[in-house]
């Protein structure tokens, strides 16, 4: 309930923004509202387990305020994705062959970005914070859930899916194109440990680190439609 009251006041806040920016000065502000979507490349960067990037995808609506006159825009939106991810494990304690373990995880994201002018509306620099509250981990093969994971001697893949669930992000990434279409490449990387949870849940963590700690980093290109 704390999240989504979070989110709406988010929301609120973003459209006092675009009204105190619309009605500043004489300037003609000019607001634009559309869609974006694409696909991502997904790992959690961590020295717990070994991982293996995964693919996922991302989608939802985007929101500008073009203020003229100024070496930035503010964007804003909220949007969906889904991601994979791999964690390499092995199917009893004692074996000696290891597999790669599949998780998916959903996610609403909220970014709050800053666009910098290079070339005026055709190429701009985006820039910012992204808020994220996210499921837990989720495993895509049910046959997966008593693995075990490597680097520890009997924690299971089923022990470590309770990630933190709210997260806050960076983003730094480009724009190109015409003020209708825009193609987007962004790296996302997270500020804060995904797995802070993992370390309130009393885990089995014998032969590896008591200590978890891992940030999610993601790859996002795609592209937007503007109305």
């Amino acid at each position: 309930m704390k999240h989504n009251q979070f989110i709406i006041l988010v929301a609120i806040c973003i459209c006092f923004v675009t009204k105190s920016f619309s009605q500043r000065g004489n300037q003609r502000i000019q607001n634009g509202i559309g869609l974006m979507g694409g696909i991502t490349k997904f790992d959690i960067v961590t020295n717990n387990f070994e991982t293996q990037q995964g693919n996922g995808f991302l989608g939802g609506t985007a929101a500008t305020v073009d203020i003229p006159f100024k070496w930035y825009n503010v964007g804003f939106g909220m949007q969906l994705s889904e991601n994979h991810v791999n964690i390499l494990g092995r199917p009893t304690s004692t074996s000696t062959e290891s597999e790669y373990i599949d998780y998916k995880v959903f996610a609403v994201q909220i970014p709050l970005l800053m666009h910098v002018k290079v070339f005026s509306q055709y190429f701009n620099i985006d820039v910012g914070p992204m808020f994220q509250y996210n499921s837990k981990l989720e495993l895509v093969d049910d046959s997966q859930e008593g693995y075990y994971i490597n680097n520890y001697n009997n924690l299971t893949a089923e022990d470590i899916v309770n990630i933190s669930q709210f997260n806050i992000n960076g983003i730094v990434g480009a724009s190109l194109g015409i003020r209708n279409f825009k193609l987007k490449a962004q790296y996302i990387y997270g500020f804060t440990n995904i797995f802070n949870k993992l370390e309130k849940q009393n885990l089995e963590t014998s032969g590896g680190d008591s200590r978890f700690k891992g940030n999610q980093s993601q790859i996002f290109l795609g592209a937007a439609i503007m109305f």
